[in-house]
């Protein structure tokens, strides 16, 4: 099981890829808006702002998130750590429930692009 530690490694790592990104992935993560990401195993929930074409996390806070972001995940802590490496691939995991994406019509066809 993942830690809190290597969740927060990893979506810095996911951070630095948004920045990365070219095209329309870029477009993507100029998105300016609320998130959280709920890390269910652990009962962990980062929250924050996609800014600037950044993941920037203000506050963990334990349990659900307390206010509902724009954007939301929820997943296992061993399922972000494997998504954001590579290892999983987003739209099957999405498919079939291991990851939770709650978040606008509009920011869902664009978020697509990214993910």
């Amino acid at each position: 099981m993942a830690t809190i530690e290597e969740c927060r490694a990893a979506l810095e790592k996911l951070s630095d890829n948004m920045q990365d990104a070219e095209g329309d992935a870029r477009t993507a993560a100029a998105l300016e808006r609320s998130v959280s990401c709920h890390i269910t195993d652990l009962d962990v929930t980062f929250a924050g702002r996609m800014t600037g074409g950044r993941i920037e996390v203000h506050e963990t806070l334990q349990g659900p998130p307390q206010e509902k972001a724009q954007i939301r995940f929820s997943l296992a802590g061993d399922d972000l750590v494997a998504l954001v490496d590579g290892e999983l691939n987003f739209a099957k995991a999405w498919g079939s429930g291991r990851v939770k994406l709650h978040a606008s019509l509009r920011d869902l066809l664009v978020l697509r692009k990214l993910l």
